[in-house]
């Protein structure tokens, strides 16, 4: 059943024939392999295009409520049995939901990689989203729902998010709200993976090893009565900004600061990711030694630069006291405008060091291969090669990040704010200091 046009794609060195390979199947499913010959096991499962952002808002959270009933049964497994096959061959199953993106993996040895697939197959395929178990997972979720609501760094997260894309679903909780997961029909969450799961949205990726044919091959018998048509496509990120801020009863200040950041596909996403590598990315950051070494306002405070198809956020987050919160919100705003007008050569070199060793680092890892070369499948449709990764990291210069720094700023801001909030200046003064 392979595909009569399969494209192959060998990303790290073409004319040895190393690199991942891709095969599309009839149906749409794309099928990535990434060998290592040097390890013992395989890392594999199935990357869904799918996640938070394409619900509609009476069932935020039925992605996430999805991705645990797979686990709870099937037409051939029981709960238990699909934990004790996998456990039985020393493997181990999992699965995440993300605004973008649902994904179900295992990790086992190369003998048993066919068993491997087939569990992954059956949960995805034949699920039976039993009522009583269905009941059970609910409570479970909202067990979930109950500990991020207990750590004021989740709150703040979640706040920031929903005012930062406010009125759609990127602006929506990963794990729904209390009210949509005791109510979600089973009919909703039967329907929703009945018009989302399709075959062209979905990537079958290994990475260890694996045999790129031999994992065709299970693709093809396990996979190929996926359905390939299409269902409509998510909204939209529509970027706002704005401020949101709680007062409650906390030793510490959670806040988050953001502003609109790029795509993946943007030149500058580059230029990005080393801009928040040095602005706050380590204990050599500009944020790390400013706030923290030199003056003892916070114990926790790192950036992101975080991506999607469409969009994408650069933040702030610290945790510090009531009396030092003032302060801290001054000096994110002065470090990143002084980043649009001077930056050292020094520490535009650390941070790609930082960046280029993360990602070769991250290639000793089958899971992180796996995940990687799924991902790229999702966004770009090929996987990267290191060369050319490492290659793009090198290419930023301190003109690249300064142009970064200024564009960003020029966003609306993002403004979150969780605990003893009132001596925090208000949201249109702190914007001022950005200009």
């Amino acid at each position: 059943m392979r595909s009569e046009s399969a494209t192959v794609l060998h990303a790290d060195n073409p004319e040895a024939g190393e690199g991942p390979r891709i095969t599309v199947l009839p149906n749409g499913l794309r099928v990535v392999s990434d060998p290592m010959g040097a390890v013992e096991s395989v890392a594999l499962g199935i990357w869904v295009g799918v996640g938070t952002r394409h619900e509609a808002e009476p069932v935020n959270g039925v992605s996430h409520l999805l991705e645990h009933m797979a686990f709870k049964g099937t037409a051939r497994r029981s709960a238990a049995d699909i934990a004790s096959e996998i456990e039985a061959v020393g493997g181990h199953l999992n699965a995440y939901t993300s605004r973008e993106n649902t994904a179900y993996y295992a990790k086992v040895l190369k003998e048993d990689v066919a068993l491997g697939v087939d569990i992954v197959a059956d949960i995805l395929q034949n699920s039976t989203f039993d009522p009583e178990e269905l009941e059970r997972e609910r409570s479970v979720i909202l067990q979930e729902i109950g500990q991020a609501q207990d750590s004021p760094e989740d709150v703040v997260f979640d706040a920031f998010q929903a005012i930062a894309y406010p009125r759609q679903p990127m602006g929506r909780p990963v794990l729904g709200t209390p009210e949509v997961i005791r109510t979600l029909p089973r009919a909703d969450l039967v329907r929703y993976m009945t018009d989302w799961y399709k075959a062209p949205r979905m990537v079958l990726a290994a990475a260890g090893r694996i045999e790129h044919d031999q994992l065709v091959d299970l693709a093809a018998e396990k996979f190929g009565g996926l359905p390939s048509e299409m269902f409509g496509e998510a909204d939209p990120a529509r970027y706002e900004g704005g401020d949101v801020r709680e007062e409650d009863d906390l030793e510490q200040v959670h806040l988050v600061m953001g502003f609109e950041g790029v795509a993946y596909d943007d030149p500058d996403f580059y230029p990005l990711q080393v801009l928040s590598t040095l602005y706050g990315g380590g204990m050599s950051s500009r944020l790390f030694q400013e706030v923290r070494e030199k003056r003892g306002l916070v114990y926790s405070i790192y950036s992101f630069a975080s991506a999607l198809h469409d969009g994408g956020i650069l933040g702030v987050y610290a945790g510090t006291g009531e009396a030092e919160a003032g302060e801290v919100v001054r000096i994110v705003c002065d470090e990143l405008s002084a980043l649009s007008v001077r930056v050292g050569s020094d520490e535009v070199h650390r941070a790609r060091a930082q960046l280029k060793a993360s990602t070769l680092m991250a290639r000793e890892s089958t899971a992180a291969r796996c995940e990687q070369v799924a991902q790229q499948m999702l966004i770009f449709g090929r996987p990267h090669s290191v060369a050319e990764i490492v290659e793009r990291i090198e290419a930023v210069d301190e003109l690249a990040v300064m142009r970064a720094a200024a564009r960003v700023a020029e966003t609306p801001l993002t403004f979150a704010a969780l605990g003893p909030v009132k001596k925090i200046e208000p949201y249109d003064a702190i914007r001022a200091r950005l200009r």
